[in-house]
């Protein structure tokens, strides 16, 4: 099979670097997966999702003059909506309104943003008491400082 755009292609992961993965192609071609084109979240280490001798199926995305392959693993399958609506009229109001389908599922995997921010909150809030309790002692309590007569 040629190196066309748009093409799939069977490769094996010959080199991670913290840009992307470079991939063995057929005919003793190397084309470069991009960090962005890893998955479709973020990835911070390309280590996580990938191994050197991996085999992996790569859509060939781009190829230019000098012969350099851009490549992508996660363009391989269309992307699915993530959010589909059923769109229905509370008769009653006259409002519009619309809800998830139920089969709509988040993944388990990974906590949600606010569940992020929450426990960031929380810890960030125990680090500042923490600080100020070391500083206050340091001051010898809340009063500022040694205090001295005239």
């Amino acid at each position: 099979m040629s190196i066309e755009v748009d093409n799939v292609l069977e490769g094996v992961v010959t080199g991670i670097t913290n840009f992307g993965a470079f991939i063995g192609l057929p005919e003793g071609k190397t084309g470069l997966v991009h960090i962005s084109e890893v998955a479709d979240e973020y990835v911070r280490d390309v280590h996580d999702f990938l191994e050197e001798g991996q085999k992996v199926k790569v859509k060939v995305i781009a190829v230019d003059e000098r012969g350099k392959i851009g490549l992508s693993i996660k363009r391989i399958e269309e992307k699915k909506p993530e959010r589909q609506h059923n769109f229905n009229r509370d008769h009653a109001s006259g409002h519009d309104f619309h809800r998830r389908d139920s089969g709509f599922q988040r993944r388990r995997t990974s906590a949600s943003f606010e569940d992020k921010l929450s426990k960031f909150m929380k810890e960030s809030d125990e680090r500042l008491t923490d600080l100020r309790r070391k500083t206050d002692s340091k001051r010898g309590g809340r009063g500022g400082g040694p205090r001295h007569s005239l």
